[in-house]
């Protein structure tokens, strides 16, 4: 399980160290994608075939199911960590979450999310003001903190 923030940079050639609790987890290699909420999703390849399969149970006909799994899959790609610990995050991945220097790694669970800070902290200060009304909704799912 992924769990923790850690704050981290991104070099001019798109490399970012993965912190070293999330190396071992994420295995020999991996896939980023685009995520939602303007940040990249980073799955372990185990994790990566659940969703896979997920998606391939959506059906066609659905306008919003094709639109959704092109979105995930025409982003995603498979990386390997380097010597140090790095992974090269690809341009449009970068771009899609407008990556420039400044990054935080945070653990979701089964995945893995990489935000630039200045999103992550503007998500997260938006987020805060509405714990409490999200935890009430979660009430709806059997879900008691």
């Amino acid at each position: 399980m992924f769990m923790g923030e850690y704050g981290h940079s991104i070099d001019e050639k798109g490399r970012m160290i993965i912190p070293a609790k999330f190396r071992d987890e994420l295995g020999a290699s991996f896939v980023i994608t685009r995520g939602l909420d303007n940040c990249l999703f980073v799955y372990p390849m185990e994790e990566w075939k659940v969703m896979e399969q997920k998606l391939k149970s959506l059906s066609l006909m659905k306008s919003d199911a094709r639109a959704f799994t092109r979105f995930f899959f025409s982003g995603a790609t498979e990386c390997e960590l380097d010597k140090q610990g790095r992974v090269n995050i690809p341009p449009n991945l970068r771009e899609h979450a407008k990556l420039e220097k400044d990054c935080v790694v945070i653990g979701v669970s089964s995945r893995v999310e990489i935000w630039s800070k200045d999103i992550w902290d503007e998500y997260n200060n938006a987020s805060e003001e509405s714990f409490n009304e999200i935890a009430e909704k979660l009430v709806d799912f059997n879900f008691d903190l």
